[in-house]
């Protein structure tokens, strides 16, 4: 009597160029979420070090988008690893070997 294994099967490698576009994807979707969060972080700043004004709110969303990407450029808070892996898993995929 064969006794069925326990280990969870083996998933085949995501190619590189497949694991390239769904890292993009969480990279891309870290960024958004962290605009977002630190949008609503500037929106409590009461007094400003760019003098206020019209200029400033035109603005600020781009300061906002620039410093999301810096953030996800330096590792960011984890989020788009855990969505990368999360992604692949649903499409039956692994992580494969570290690039």
């Amino acid at each position: 009597m064969d006794t069925p294994s326990l280990a969870p099967p083996t998933l085949p490698a995501a190619t590189p160029e497949q694991k390239a576009k769904i890292e993009k994807v969480g990279h891309d979707f870290e960024s958004a979420f962290l605009e977002v969060m630190l949008g609503q972080m500037f929106s409590t700043v009461q007094n400003s070090a760019f003098g206020g004004g019209e200029g400033e709110e035109a603005f600020k969303s781009f300061l906002t988008s620039a410093f999301a990407d810096s953030m996800v450029k330096a590792g960011g808070v984890g989020l788009s690893k855990q969505l990368t892996r999360e992604l692949l898993k649903m499409q039956g995929l692994s992580e494969g070997a570290p690039a």
